[in-house]
């Protein structure tokens, strides 16, 4: 008769030849690369992974820099991770991003959170085209009309965190105010007037729920943030879709666009025509154009928008009041082009004079790049070096943060004039500047994140005072996921214009 007490030895023998087996095989994928000898069996690293981020991955590089591999291996959940440190190294994936050799994922888990059709998972001729279409949303048009909602946004906020600081007098933690501010503006330049009140409240919670999802292990049952966060991702998606029907509706009555999701809508609109001219047949749809679909993708470029331009907003901040002589000159310049008692907008052509503004943005975004990596599965074996073979189903992590210390002229300094037209570092460096990505998915909106990050720059130190409150540890390294300091960028903030501009729109 069959007893659970007379199977216990069998089920041990089973659960420990399992466990060899999984060690063997992790061994066999690892060989000669530096990694943990032994994982712990079926998590491996995940709980640290989970646990302190910023340790994890810094431990990843140090096993990266042994020997001068240029990378190092682990295992999390039972996948095999490559996490690559080398700019080189890290090129050679994102050039070969393709069915056949590395996909694209964006999260190690994304797939289960975005759904299978998103941008970031396609490739080829497939993944030409939808950038083709997109193009439209960053012309040099459209970004003048995305500056006008921005700055009234960014003031709008700024003046809100003034009054939260009581005039210098209350300590605030600028992580979430950026992120509220970077929500506002996402939705109003990706979607404007087709997210009512109610629904920005209802996505705010959702967006929450999908940040505080990233961050958990991806178990995907009831009751777990994982799960909370993929089931907020589809009602986003879907709200979005809305906001797409509404646009092309509101196009077709003759509007014109004024925002990131009109331009894109009016675009489609005219494929439409033209696919349809002379058809008596059922109105035909161009590839990844219905409104789910192009919900999905807003949805993409909102997940790209939202998180790395606060990492980015609140760097900037704790880097300007560490090099008090970069903001004199930063202060200086936006006050010789722009004034806020002129009450009018910054213009397109003097954010392009506030040379010297970008230059200090594109430091922070290289010395502090807020998206760290950026994950692929490959999809085959790929000779990453001469002696080195990536196997199929590995995660790969390329770490642009990583580059970015690489090949630059002292790149553990705060450096804005490394980016002038004297150096021209960006340039002569450009292998190593991988913040925005490289190769067929390159970030199409970066245009769009420098105007944003230059505009809160210019803003935020002609408006007001501030001053970090300084204590150990406080600028340290913070994943959550993107990266921030660790006191969240705690500061005093005051008003130092007379008055507030007026802006008249």
């Amino acid at each position: 008769m069959f007893s659970l007490s007379s199977a216990i030895p069998y089920l041990v023998t089973l659960l420990v030849f399992a466990i060899l087996v999984e060690q063997i095989v992790y061994l066999k994928k690892k060989r000669f690369v530096p990694g943990p000898l032994l994982v712990l069996p079926f998590v491996g690293n995940a709980i640290s992974l989970v646990r302190n981020p910023t340790k994890f991955w810094e431990d990843q590089s140090e096993n990266a820099k042994r020997n001068n591999f240029g990378f190092s291996a682990d295992y999390v959940i039972g996948r095999f991770i490559v996490f690559i440190r080398d700019s080189e190294l890290s090129q050679r994936v994102f050039a070969n991003v393709r069915p056949d050799a590395f996909h694209l994922i964006g999260h190690p888990f994304g797939k289960k959170l975005f759904g299978e059709h998103n941008l970031i998972y396609m490739s080829g001729q497939d993944h030409k085209d939808l950038r083709g279409r997109i193009a439209p949303n960053f012309t040099p048009k459209a970004l003048s009309t995305y500056i006008t909602l921005q700055q009234t946004i960014i003031l709008k906020h700024l003046k809100k965190w003034v009054d939260e600081a009581s005039e210098g007098s209350k300590a605030l933690a600028l992580r979430f105010n950026c992120r509220d501010m970077n929500l506002e503006t996402s939705q109003t330049v990706f979607v404007g007037p087709y997210l009512s009140m109610n629904a920005r409240e209802g996505f705010n919670i959702d967006y929450n729920l999908f940040n505080v999802g990233l961050m958990k292990l991806p178990i995907d049952l009831p009751g777990f943030g994982f799960r909370a966060a993929k089931l907020a991702v589809g009602r986003l998606v879907e709200t979005l879709g809305v906001c797409a029907s509404d646009s092309k509706s509101r196009l077709r009555s003759g509007a014109e666009p004024s925002c990131l999701i009109d331009f894109w809508m009016q675009e489609t609109l005219n494929e439409i025509k033209e696919l349809n001219a002379g058809s008596d047949s059922g109105e035909l749809m161009p590839p990844h154009s219905t409104d789910i679909e192009i919900g999905g993708h807003l949805f993409d470029f909102l997940f790209a928008a939202q998180d790395a331009s606060t990492s980015s907003l609140l760097w900037a901040v704790t880097l300007l009041d560490q090099h008090p002589e970069v903001l004199s000159k930063v202060r200086e310049q936006v006050s010789s082009i722009w004034s806020p008692e002129s009450d009018r907008l910054i213009t397109a052509e003097q954010l392009r004079e506030m040379k010297y503004v970008e230059s200090v943005a594109r430091e922070v975004i290289r010395y502090r790049a807020p998206a760290t990596l950026v994950p692929h599965i490959a999809g085959e074996n790929f000779p990453l070096t001469d002696s080195y073979t990536i196997p199929k189903g590995a995660i790969v992590f390329p770490s642009v943060f990583e580059s970015s210390f690489q090949g630059f002229t002292e790149p553990n300094r705060f450096d804005p004039d490394r980016f002038s037209e004297t150096r021209q570092e960006d340039r002569v460096f450009k292998r190593n500047f991988l913040a925005f990505g490289a190769g067929a998915h390159q970030c199409v909106g970066q245009r769009y994140a420098l105007n944003h990050l230059v505009l809160f720059i210019a803003m935020f130190t002609s408006l007001i005072d501030f001053k970090r409150i300084r204590s150990d540890g406080c600028d340290d390294i913070n994943y959550v996921p993107t990266i921030c300091p660790k006191d969240d960028c705690l500061v005093y903030l005051s008003k130092r214009c007379a008055r507030y501009p007026r802006f008249q729109i």
